[in-house]
């Protein structure tokens, strides 16, 4: 059993597994993001590097959605 613990503030516990989207096929199915506010993979890429500051180089970005696309 997890006990809940403080995050942010805020009590939490995990209820169970997190269940996320396969990549496969993610070229077909924009727009991106809960919202859809990201149309394409570029920009989703893009917006994750940002946020998340991983500081990847323009080619190691352009690898990264050449990737994504063949999924």
């Amino acid at each position: 059993m997890r006990y809940p613990r403080m995050i942010n503030g805020m009590m939490a516990s995990a209820d169970g597994p997190i269940k996320t989207f396969p990549l496969r096929g993610i070229k077909d199915s924009p727009p991106y993001f809960h919202d859809g506010r990201l149309l394409t993979l570029d920009d989703t890429v893009e917006f994750f590097n940002m946020i998340l500051e991983t500081k990847l180089t323009k080619n190691e970005k352009k690898d990264l959605v050449a990737f994504l696309r063949t999924l």
